[in-house]
């Protein structure tokens, strides 16, 4: 499986920086930094990324 077309974020040549995508269903890939210290439910993870981020794949969406 591969990263989306990425929205938001640097093309990371490492693939280890925080980055938003759209996966080729339309779906939305998140990629940032794992938080260890937050309990979550089997075959979840917590990321963390910029909220930045967060408004410059909103404005990549169409958001305002």
């Amino acid at each position: 499986m591969e990263l989306g077309r990425i929205i938001a974020g640097p093309d990371c040549t490492e693939d280890d920086c925080p980055q938003i995508a759209i996966a080729p269903d339309g779906m939305v890939d998140v990629q940032g930094y794992h938080q260890t210290q937050i309990p979550t439910p089997d075959g979840e993870m917590i990321v963390r990324i910029p909220a930045n981020l967060i408004l410059e794949a909103a404005r990549a969406l169409g958001g305002k």
